[in-house]
């Protein structure tokens, strides 16, 4: 049979014209949508190395039901995706990152933190991917959960008492000790080698045999003391990240941004970014019950009802909310240098929130996220319909089993869900 080789010719001609013409539609195409869907994408990520990188960019979720009752647009940056499950993994790895270029911790060193449960968490997460091991100090009213998950993670962890910032054993002077401890136990070690006495030291040692503490293995290179409140890492992370991140998922287009504070690094942080870049934008606390944080935006006074009526309780922070609210002023909360208000939210408004939205919108957070959300409504009545407001959804339900999200001891407390809507905001 006799090929038409000049007809075959002009067909494959065509036909690769034909591919090339869609090709460049198509990428055309491509780009139009790249464009249009900026504000909403977040921006692409390369192949990373390790748990490090899967750490941000997570996605900012419109919150359906509170955008259709406020008439805003309500969109809130879902941290609890990140892989320790909470907005402290990205403060965990600046933290210890900068550390580790310091010099003050060295890879096989332990991370020491005094912390409630989600930047312990974050710790214990990462600290493995660089070499560390991690100590936590923990209030032994947290849930039992957070402790349950520290342990798992191969933390070690030490429970006690909540008590006033300024008492000696309050778990963040707990934790500084622990650190000043290991770091005395790695510098008696390195001086027992230095004197060929490597076989005479002990496998475990407690400097001070009087006062038992937290054992250090054998070889222990020292501890950090991550110092989350203080530590200017923390809002260094948001300032270069969180806030960043914000700004081009909603291509600059937003009127407010909200959040609780407990150590300031958020809140400091993504209002510091934000207003660099308008500074139109509004940005607002929202204070839990016994935190002075409120008195400190709205009178600039730090004090709460507690203290000043002389019934502060052993717990100043006389609320079921956990990792929000604080009674001093941190070196991270004050990098907020323009804060535009406050709103005071109660435990029943939280507990609602959290029920609210898990029935609407399938979200089931924790009680510093639902708080949050309590703050961005108040934000979204406050400025009207037709705004944009911001917020974060810090971590997920899944840490709050216990206390926050178990019926039995909202029973207990007289914070049984009731509302059907949000008509417990109206009062």
């Amino acid at each position: 049979m006799a090929i038409n080789f000049k007809g075959a010719a002009a067909t494959a001609a065509i036909a690769m014209g034909l591919m090339f013409h869609l090709l460049l539609i198509y990428r055309a195409g491509k780009r139009r949508l790249t464009t249009r869907e900026h504000r909403n994408s977040p921006p692409a990520r390369a192949p990373g190395r390790g748990i490090i990188a899967a750490i941000g960019n997570t996605p900012l979720i419109k919150i359906e039901s509170l955008s259709k009752e406020t008439g805003c647009e309500i969109l809130a940056k879902a941290e609890f995706l990140n892989p320790g499950g909470s907005i402290k993994d990205r403060i965990a790895v600046k933290i210890i990152q900068e550390a580790l270029n310091s010099g003050d911790l060295v890879e096989g060193g332990v991370v020491i933190e005094g912390s409630a449960g989600s930047t312990a968490i974050s710790l214990a997460t990462v600290a493995p991917a660089f070499g560390c091991k991690c100590h936590v100090v923990i209030p032994d009213d947290a849930a039992i959960e957070k402790s349950q998950i520290l342990e798992a993670l191969g933390a070690t962890v030490e429970r006690v008492r909540p008590v006033s910032i300024t008492h000696k054993d309050h778990f963040v002077n707990v934790a500084r000790r622990r650190a000043s401890e290991a770091n005395e136990i790695a510098r008696r070690h390195q001086e027992m080698e230095k004197i060929g006495r490597k076989n005479e030291y002990p496998g475990f040692c407690n400097l001070q045999e009087e006062k038992p503490h937290p054992v250090f293995p054998r070889g222990c290179k020292g501890g950090f003391f991550a110092d989350q409140f203080e530590n200017l890492a923390n809002f260094q992370a948001h300032y270069e990240s969180t806030g960043p991140e914000i700004w081009e998922q909603t291509g600059g287009s937003l009127h407010a941004f909200v959040s609780a504070a407990g150590t300031g690094g958020t809140l400091a942080g993504v209002s510091r970014f934000l207003q660099e870049r308008n500074h139109d934008i509004k940005c607002f606390l929202v204070d839990p019950p016994g935190s002075g944080l409120y008195n400190k935006v709205t009178r600039g006074v730090m004090y709460t009802r507690e203290e000043a009526e002389g019934r502060r309780l052993k717990n100043p922070f006389d609320t079921i909310t956990e990792g929000i609210g604080i009674n001093r002023l941190t070196k991270n909360f004050m990098m907020a240098t323009k804060l535009d208000g406050a709103f005071r939210g109660t435990d029943r408004e939280a507990v609602e929130m959290s029920r609210y939205l898990l029935r609407n919108d399938g979200l089931f957070l924790g009680s510093s996220s639902a708080m949050n959300c309590v703050g961005a409504v108040h934000a979204a009545r406050l400025l009207g319909p037709g705004h944009t407001i911001v917020t974060i959804l810090c971590d997920s339900g899944m840490r709050h089993l216990s206390k926050f999200c178990s019926p039995q001891y909202l029973a207990e407390h007289g914070l049984t869900p009731r509302a059907t809507g949000l008509e417990f905001l109206d009062s």
